[in-house]
């Protein structure tokens, strides 16, 4: 691919803040934008220099959007992969539809990521009523997800027995599940890897996540479960990157059990875009995940993935103590707020997040703490 020059115009399908941060890195490096969204108040359309109003798989949407940009890529997995199917006869689209299909079907993904060394947790296919007669006891007790679209803990339910599989499977709408078996973690990671069009790979440090109510809460720099650990979950996701032919911006979410040197590294899942775990990159590190999605989108080469020190990311939910965590997060000292431009502050809504800098790790993770306590003004 032919880099692109300054002023050419880059087009993002979804609005949410992902595109938004996109959008606000390739205005940063001298790209113009287009947004399309079905959602006229999606955090991105704010900022897009154009933006198209429409449903993803509009085929006069994706015929202006084709017409406008030189490249195009996603915000989240959930597009429909024949729409870029479709822009790919006109335009490049990073990330592919093949990629795309894989990542948004999680049977697809860990036969793919086992297929290419990836260790997984033993796990069994839910299609039928007769799957749930037949259950691997290995996969007991387990966790049922809906093989699509589930995220931020929806579309999962802790199972102990066949009966409890049966019910839940009924209670999804007898979609296609995947049965899980439910493990003791040391601890859960991410990776995120960006991949140019030449087949050259970075790859940020682990960041060291921890959930709340299947949310991500935190994503801690650098984690602390031993090197032997990293160069797990480093290989596993360059090797995923390379066995996919990705281009852009890939995030792999990992389970680590055991401890020491015994300690394992299992795949759980992937994003084909920018991650949520991945958003202290954007003050913590030379490169964010941002950039190098534009970057990667454009042809050009990879920035620095060096980090500038400890970090942790705090998510800010839209519960009651939103306004105060902001209020606190904005005079707390060596704390950046970012906030997404979201109208309503729903129950559960990632509504920003604030990145904590510090000299020492435990530092970083104090003062994200004191913002997640912080209840009043006088905080």
């Amino acid at each position: 691919m032919t880099p692109l020059d300054i002023g050419a115009c880059l087009g993002v399908i979804g609005g949410g803040q992902l595109g938004r941060y996109f959008v606000l890195e390739a205005r940063r490096l001298g790209f113009r934008t287009v947004v399309l969204d079905p959602n006229p108040d999606a955090p991105a359309l704010q900022l897009g220099d154009t933006t198209i109003v429409a449903a993803y798989d509009d085929p006069v949407a994706l015929e202006r959007l084709s017409c406008l940009c030189a490249a195009v890529t996603i915000e989240f997995e959930n597009v429909p992969a024949v729409a870029l199917e479709t822009l790919s006869e006109r335009l490049p689209v990073f990330p592919q539809a093949a990629n795309v299909t894989i990542a948004q079907d999680r049977m697809q993904e860990k036969r793919f990521a086992a297929k290419h060394g990836l260790p997984t947790a033993r796990w069994q296919a839910i299609k039928c009523v007769g799957d749930t007669r037949a259950i691997d006891p290995e996969c007991l007790p387990g966790i049922l997800k809906t093989a699509r679209l589930g995220y931020d803990g929806k579309g999962q339910r802790t199972c102990e027995s066949a009966a409890d599989v049966l019910a839940a499977w009924r209670a999804f709408g007898e979609v296609d599940c995947v049965l899980e078996r439910k493990l003791s973690l040391a601890a859960e990671l991410s990776v995120i890897v960006a991949r140019g069009t030449d087949g050259a790979s970075v790859a940020w440090p682990p960041a060291e996540n921890v959930h709340r109510s299947g949310i991500l809460h935190t994503s801690t720099v650098p984690c602390t479960l031993g090197a032997a650990v990293v160069e797990q979950a480093d290989g596993h996701a360059r090797r995923l990157a390379d066995a996919l032919d990705y281009v852009g911006v890939l995030a792999l979410e990992f389970f680590v059990v055991g401890t020491g040197e015994g300690a394992r590294v299992l795949f759980n899942e992937m994003a084909p875009r920018p991650h949520n775990s991945g958003h202290w990159t954007l003050d913590a590190c030379i490169t964010s995940q941002f950039e190098q999605q534009v970057r990667a989108l454009a042809g050009w080469p990879l920035g620095s993935v060096r980090t500038l020190g400890p970090v942790c990311m705090l998510n800010l939910l839209g519960d009651d103590g939103y306004a105060e965590r902001v209020r606190a997060a904005s005079k707390r000292d060596g704390v950046a707020l970012h906030l997404y431009g979201k109208r309503e502050a729903r129950a559960g809504r990632k509504m920003g997040h604030v990145n904590c800098l510090a000299e020492q790790r435990d530092v970083a993770l104090e003062s994200a703490r004191w913002i997640h306590e912080a209840a009043t003004d006088t905080v």
